[in-house]
């Protein structure tokens, strides 16, 4: 079996910005959660058998208690974010495993799932829905990969070396020294994209990489105003890497049997598209399972 363990927090918003508007009978904005159960019934139609989906309950975690200037929710917009929870209950009623974050990031769930499952014999792939290039931490030969639903695009191990060029086991590193705007993480000053590869993927982390530019034996342009900057900003680089790696500690209950999807609890999807206006998308999906 594979396992399919989804970011609903970048399906919230990949729904919001690609997904008409549309007014629940109430007023309420809800178009992001009516493309979420068309996005989601597509992937389960397409063969897909286990599937979980990590939200993000609230935006704050433990990160935030580790550095001010990590992301948080101010600047979301209302009408996007008051849906969070309409696609949490979408999840569910559509007889998901739903994991609702709190203390945790979305990330660090389906992280900790997917070594969690790679430990089970009866598991084949663990596909992590999410461009985020966080995930490419967790990607393991082809067995754990990164799934681009929207450009239908799988990324093994293989592929990460080819897309980052360092192995998986790096990437926090990389984001540390190249910093990631989404997240709130600075960076390290003139460190770019090319120069972090081509560093790392000589020494594997960033406190392995010499102080001196001069023993520095791969070619990077401007070695010598990196170093500067990197030895100046060290321990903020052992603060970043920390907070882009992601966790493995994050407990979770299902074992990977429990991610097969049964189908959906009929009164609780027929509650949600009564409320959101979309009798439409409960009938076809009655129809479409077999029930008159």
């Amino acid at each position: 079996m594979d396992i399919h363990l989804i970011d609903g927090t970048f399906e919230l918003f990949r729904s919001y910005f690609g997904a008409p508007k549309t007014a629940a009978p109430d007023g309420l904005e809800v178009g992001a959660t009516k493309g979420f159960l068309r996005t989601m019934t597509r992937l389960e139609d397409s063969g897909a058998t286990h599937i979980a989906v990590a939200f993000d309950h609230v935006i704050e975690s433990f990160r935030n208690d580790l550095f001010d200037g990590y992301k948080t929710g101010a600047g979301i917009e209302p009408e996007l974010w008051n849906q969070a929870p309409l696609l949490e209950e979408a999840a569910a009623a559509l007889g998901y495993v739903v994991w609702p974050m709190v203390e945790f990031e979305a990330d660090d769930v389906i992280a900790a799932a997917a070594w969690k499952y790679a430990e089970d014999p009866e598991v084949g792939r663990i596909l992590m829905c999410s461009p985020d290039k966080d995930m490419a931490q967790v990607v393991r030969g082809e067995r754990i990969v990164m799934f681009d639903r929207i450009r239908n695009t799988v990324i093994d191990e293989a592929g990460v070396q080819e897309k980052w060029g360092i192995a998986p086991a790096s990437i926090p590193d990389w984001l540390a020294l190249v910093g990631d705007k989404a997240d709130g993480i600075p960076g390290i000053a003139r460190w770019g994209a090319k120069s972090a590869s081509t560093v790392l993927a000589r020494w594997g982390r960033a406190d392995a990489i010499p102080e001196d530019p001069a023993d520095w034996d791969v070619k990077v342009r401007g070695a010598k105003t990196l170093a500067t900057n990197l030895n100046a900003e060290r321990e903020a680089v052992v603060l970043y890497r920390l907070l882009a790696t992601l966790r493995a500690d994050v407990p979770i209950a299902e074992s990977a049997q429990d991610l097969r999807v049964t189908g959906p609890d009929w009164d609780r999807l027929h509650a949600l598209c009564t409320r959101i206006g979309d009798e439409r998308f409960f009938d076809r999906r009655r129809r479409a399972q077999g029930h008159d």
